[in-house]
């Protein structure tokens, strides 16, 4: 097979055994000559791999390099390279992460967005001219290691969360204000409390919950029976709710014990997700989380398409076509970077041969809401911004304020139950309820100037934030096979991952597994032929 792109005039076999007689001045070199047993090393190696992006245009990875040694081989896998194609469908963290990772190697990529703009279940409002914050994801800690680095190489910089003053509490009968996060509830309580949610999240498989010890009872149970069962103080049976809605945006109902234990694992334990100051919620990004996904968007040029929604993937034997209502895309392979709700709505043939999704996997439930102030005068009186309510619509809230200090942002979030019934209402009434919940909350502050409401529950091409919801029997019949490719489709999303589930982490981090499954993929095509 020949390479487009070669220099030397030969085949591209030729092309690369002069490339190794020239870094390996020699001449005693053929089409089988292993570039390692005739003393070449890593260092060496990179003017080999320098003279092959020179001459061929195509970027290969010392990796690609150990299973490719030889003029032969390397040959095969530069080929491979400039002919694979990948159609990637989503354009939120995962699909660009994943997007962006193989085409720094060289591969064709194309992606496919539903939505008008990229950043999935990230995206920004504008609040003043030129001042952003989050109306989807947005908080990280220092553990988001791969979401730290991708600030960094992107130039874009994190802010701290604000908590400095005192929070305020309506958790029954009448309010409170006092410093710190912990609610004015019974401490042996709640202590109890998150004493029997340790025990629980100590005792799960974070890489394969459906084989965590009496997986088949705590994946047969809702997060509502559990705590029916286990919780008998009426502040742990008050509190408990609410912790979940913030946490993951659930309604016990609508998760399993186990799907509760492993999130909360997974993001790194109750303690650290629940943590603003060395947590999980320590950071922002400054300007906006959207603007990740914009930046990865803008690297990638014309190859993402907007306004496009997949609704069909079908496979033979030379590849798969993409399905859209503008047209067919063609391709090597496929990643779907969806939540399971939404890919498990696509049509495939061959048919999964199990779901991505099933009658009990619902949607996470949460609406952001932000109101916004001439600047965040709550400071003034001490405030922290922070509150906790038993009562919606707004069940907390957070000082959200843009640090260039243009105005004062409250983020109220909805979420669990609370946020079917306040999504269900009119725009007017959703902003009267809202704006009448943050007077009382904060009698000393004036009407906000700007309300914004980002309903996720009802959002087409999202279906649910922060995550989808696993109910009882998911973990178990979903589990096993939500990384597993269908031939020639991968899989992406925070969903596939079972690192920081939920969390924008945990969707940079399925990006690149996708990638490096694709490459391995690779190797096995290179080495075989």
């Amino acid at each position: 097979m020949s390479v487009e792109g070669a220099t030397d005039g030969g085949s591209s076999v030729e092309g690369i055994v002069d490339i190794f007689r020239r870094v390996l001045e020699t001449t005693a070199i053929t089409a089988d000559s292993d570039f390692f047993a005739l003393g070449g090393d890593s260092l060496i190696a990179t003017r080999v791999l320098s003279a092959v992006a020179r001459e061929y245009a195509v970027e290969l990875s010392f990796e690609d390099f150990l299973v490719a040694p030889t003029p032969d081989a390397l040959a095969r896998r530069i080929a491979w390279h400039t002919s694979m194609s990948v159609v990637v469908v989503g354009a939120g963290l995962a699909g660009l992460t994943a997007a962006a990772g193989l085409a720094a190697h060289g591969i064709d990529v194309t992606v496919l967005e539903a939505r008008d703009r990229v950043g999935g279940r990230t995206h920004g409002v504008e609040v003043a001219p030129g001042s952003w914050v989050d109306a989807g994801a947005a908080y990280l800690g220092d553990r988001h290691t791969e979401l730290t680095a991708l600030i960094a190489e992107l130039g874009l910089t994190t802010a701290p969360t604000t908590m400095t003053g005192d929070s305020r509490f309506v958790l029954g009968a009448g309010d409170d204000t006092r410093p710190g996060r912990f609610p004015p509830l019974n401490a042996v309580a709640l202590g109890e409390m998150f004493d029997r949610l340790d025990e629980l999240t100590g005792a799960v498989r974070v890489d394969a919950p459906w084989l965590t010890p009496d997986a088949d009872s705590l994946d047969t149970m809702t997060a509502a029976e559990w705590a029916e069962k286990n919780l008998s103080h009426p502040d742990a049976q008050l509190f408990f709710p609410l912790f979940l809605g913030e946490m993951m945006a659930a309604d016990p109902a609508d998760v399993s014990v186990l799907h509760m234990a492993f999130y909360l694992r997974s993001g790194g334990g109750i303690r650290y997700l629940n943590a603003f100051e060395g947590g999980a919620q320590q950071d922002r990004v400054a300007g906006g989380a959207h603007q990740l996904c914009q930046h990865l968007a803008d690297q990638l040029g014309d190859r993402v398409r907007l306004s496009a929604p997949v609704h069909a993937i079908h496979q033979d034997d030379d590849g798969v076509t993409v399905h859209t209502a503008g047209g067919e895309f063609r391709a090597s392979a496929v990643v779907v970077a969806l939540p399971p709700l939404l890919a498990d709505a696509i049509d495939y043939s061959p048919a999964l041969p199990l779901r991505r999704a099933s009658e009990q996997t619902a949607r996470g439930c949460a609406v952001k809401v932000q109101l916004v102030y001439p600047r965040p005068l709550w400071r003034d009186h001490g405030l922290s911004g922070w509150s906790v309510n038993a009562e919606g619509p707004l069940l907390s809230t957070v000082d959200d304020s843009p640090v260039d200090g243009e105005v004062g942002v409250l983020t109220g979030f909805v979420t669990g139950r609370e946020a079917h019934r306040f999504a269900a209402l009119p725009a007017d009434e959703q902003r009267a309820a809202a704006v009448a919940q943050a007077g009382r909350l904060f009698p000393q502050l004036p009407p906000p100037t700007g309300f914004h409401v980002t309903d996720w529950v009802n959002e087409g091409y999202t279906r649910g934030c922060y995550a989808a919801l696993f109910g009882p029997g998911d973990w178990l019949r979903l589990g096993p096979h939500l990384g597993t490719p269908h031939q020639r489709v991968h899989w992406a999303g925070t969903e596939t991952s079972t690192e920081f589930f939920g969390l924008m982490e945990g969707a940079i981090r399925s990006g690149h597994h996708v990638v490096s499954e694709i490459l391995a993929r690779t190797n096995l095509v290179g080495s075989s032929r």
